[in-house]
């Protein structure tokens, strides 16, 4: 295995205590990530380095592992001045650049030049064997050379990671998940921060569609790309559905209707050891996302509820959609079962006790149950028949 890629942890050096624990967490997930690679992994309080055939590949799968603040591609070399001084020419002859500037990082103190008097031996070299200058302000090139116990590593350039915790850090949470742009948002911004995701998706057949289902799975596969653990638990809300629309009075159909979804995954959540539950919901976006709406549709669960787009607008979900590729799928015509009997004038400032008055018109606690009981779990989330959408 020829090429070298090192990884900066970054937020993880702040952990102290718990920093190995971080790292060690860090460590499997890369090689979970790589799983299909062949690599070796080395690691420590300060660096991780990845030995493989093909850097490029590696960078492109690391570049969707949490916990990573920065990735390079590096050459490591004796440390001796001459091949120090080689490699550094041999790698800036392959850029093209009109100023550069040599940073070095002594920490092995056994070598006994100081930083800063070899950053001038090397700048030296550099300016007598290239058409170029120093500018130790605002380089076109900035040349590290970090000298270690265990070698010389050299490198021009640092691929920003996309940062946060490694993913499972914080326990798992379980994610409702819908065919919309807000909620897998939701859950890459859980991941960023730790947490390990499952899904749940409540369908409707025959009022809603397999697209629709495969249009939710295909987005658990996107969001997967930044995990690797993800399943989607898929509840078969038909019957429960029906009987809301019966006995509900239609401006309050959503709002009982996400009241039971809030009783099924507080059920799920604690049946899969999730800790807490994540939802896409913005506040004031639609009419059971009004603080008043909040608040009673919540008041069914004691169980810890995450929001991570809580405070963010449209535009700002929209962005982050299509940083991570779920705007296409997202915007995809097939509807969810909270948009496809969705009231002309639904109630904005709900009554809760009009809600417990609602609910009292028929057996909600059984239908949960044959919901809870007849879920559908999903682990392949490649499998051709989910992501075959048209």
């Amino acid at each position: 295995m020829n090429d070298l890629v090192l990884i900066k942890y970054g937020e993880l050096t702040t952990k102290k205590a718990n920093r190995n624990t971080f790292i060690k967490l860090l460590a499997n997930n890369i090689k979970n990530i790589l799983k299909d690679i062949q690599f070796n992994i080395k690691f420590d309080r300060v660096r991780m380095y990845i030995e493989c055939n093909d850097s490029k590949i590696v960078i492109e799968k690391l570049q969707k592992v949490f916990g990573i603040h920065g990735i390079v591609k590096v050459s490591r070399v004796n440390t001796n001045i001459d091949d120090i001084k080689a490699k550094v020419l041999e790698l800036l002859k392959k850029e093209t650049f009109k100023t550069f500037k040599i940073n070095t990082k002594r920490a092995d103190k056994s070598f006994e030049i100081h930083s800063m008097e070899f950053n001038n031996i090397i700048g030296g070299y550099v300016l007598k064997n290239t058409n170029s200058k120093v500018d130790v302000h605002n380089p076109d090139i900035l040349v590290t050379i970090e000298i270690r116990p265990e070698g010389t590593f050299i490198y021009t350039s640092v691929i920003k990671g996309i940062g946060g915790y490694p993913v499972g850090i914080q326990g798992k949470g379980m994610l409702m998940l819908s065919g919309g742009i807000d909620s897998p948002v939701a859950g890459y911004l859980s991941l960023k921060r730790g947490v390990d995701l499952e899904c749940l998706y409540f369908e409707s057949p025959p009022h809603t569609s397999i697209e629709a289902k495969n249009k939710v799975i295909k987005l658990a596969s996107i969001i997967n790309e930044y995990s690797g653990n993800i399943k989607v638990n898929v509840v078969p809300f038909t019957k429960l559905q029906e009987a809301i629309y019966k006995n509900v009075p239609n401006s309050y159909v959503i709002t009982i209707m996400r009241r039971m979804m809030y009783r099924i995954a507080e059920k799920v959540a604690l049946k899969h050891n999730c800790k807490v539950i994540i939802n896409g919901e913005s506040i004031g976006q639609v009419a059971s996302q009004t603080l008043t709406s909040i608040g009673v549709i919540n008041s069914v669960t004691s169980f810890p509820v995450i929001r991570p787009v809580a405070c963010m607008d449209k535009l700002e979900i929209i962005e982050i959609s299509k940083k991570i590729n779920t705007y296409e799928t997202s915007i995809l015509p097939y509807e969810d079962c909270c948009t496809i009997f969705l009231p002309t004038h639904p109630v904005i400032n709900p009554d809760i006790n009009k809600c417990l008055l609602y609910e009292m018109s028929f057996n909600y606690e059984e239908l949960i149950e044959e919901c809870v009981n007849n879920i559908e779990t999903i682990t392949n989330l490649k499998n051709d028949n989910y992501n075959d959408l048209l």
